[in-house]
């Protein structure tokens, strides 16, 4: 699913701060145009590597982030970080605003001048947020994890304030790809960590029946796949399948699929050397009409207009 909705880092950037402080970030409307061009959501993410901080949703509670510890905004919201509850910051400073559109390597912002210091790394990762992407519905507004320093995350700490130092030839996408796999494992760490009875997207890859039967689809989504079929390969009846199906992701198996295809389809359809035709080829479809049909009922377009207005957004970034 990252892969086909183009999870991508997209900002890095060093931040040391001295009590009192607050930073502040704005609507993701303002921020989307000075990440990757094209990107239509936003995640911010903040690891604290030294010392604390509280984090929260603008109007929201604040939260204590410990070092060790990243606290991840998956859906963009204003929010604020400071060395105590309630402060408040004006928004993004030029220097700021600079790191974000050039992506220079690295990037020092520096809050306050002679309190108590805290040290973070903090980025935004960008995304496709449409046609399909379930993952981005069933994300909590705010997700915090932490396992001190001999964990995995510690390891990303280290990491990237090495190559942030360092400045070597590349850093900019080591620390990329780094953000990207820090948001997996926190990912998973919220899978690991949600109740028996959640319900979601991410709920049903951990369900051993649900999640085999969207291994299935995404493993295999050319394929003429019946319900009936779903359900053997699963070990489940028809019925109960699409009942527990249902219950998780929202939609029936087979219009997951459809909306599934969409989607693989809306990442090709960037690519201006494959036709529309090999495109409903790959993706299961037995005509060019067939796809069209499908694709302008699911997304409100046909594929070419779909791919002239993504085009013409992305250039116009």
């Amino acid at each position: 699913m990252l892969k086909t909705v183009r999870l991508t880092g997209a900002v890095f950037f060093d931040v040391v701060a001295r009590a009192p402080w607050a930073a502040e970030q704005p609507s993701k409307e303002m921020v989307l145009p000075l990440v990757p061009p094209g990107a239509e959501h936003l995640v911010a993410y903040h690891v604290v590597t030294e010392g604390r901080c509280f984090a929260g949703a603008i109007g929201g509670e604040p939260i204590p982030v410990e070092a060790g510890e990243v606290v991840v905004f998956a859906h963009g919201d204003p929010h604020v970080l400071s060395s105590a509850p309630g402060l408040r910051a004006g928004p993004l400073m030029p220097l700021e605003r600079e790191a974000i559109a050039t992506s220079r390597l690295p990037f020092t912002i520096v809050h306050g001048a002679d309190g108590p210091a805290a040290k973070l790394v903090c980025g935004f990762l960008a995304c496709d947020a449409r046609p399909f992407n379930p993952l981005l519905d069933t994300l909590p507004r705010i997700i915090k994890a932490g396992d001190g320093e001999t964990g995995w995350l510690g390891e990303f700490i280290r990491f990237a304030m090495r190559e942030s130092a360092e400045r070597r030839a590349g850093g900019e996408s080591v620390l990329a790809k780094l953000s990207e796999l820090m948001f997996i494992e926190v990912i998973r760490r919220h899978i690991e960590s949600l109740p028996p009875e959640q319900a979601g997207w991410l709920a049903g890859l951990r369900d051993p029946f649900v999640g085999k039967a969207l291994s299935l689809l995404h493993g295999a989504p050319a394929r003429n796949w019946t319900i009936e079929e779903l359900a053997r390969e699963v070990g489940q009846s028809r019925s109960v399948l699409a009942e527990r199906f249902t219950h998780f992701v929202g939609i029936p198996p087979l219009q997951y699929l459809a909306r599934w295809r969409m989607q693989l389809a809306s990442t090709m359809l960037g690519d201006a050397r494959t036709s529309v035709a090999t495109i409903a080829e790959e993706i299961g479809y037995a005509s060019e009409a067939a796809f069209s049909r499908a694709f302008r009922k699911v997304v409100g377009l046909p594929p070419s207009a779909w791919r002239r207005k993504q085009q013409e957004r992305r250039a116009s970034a």
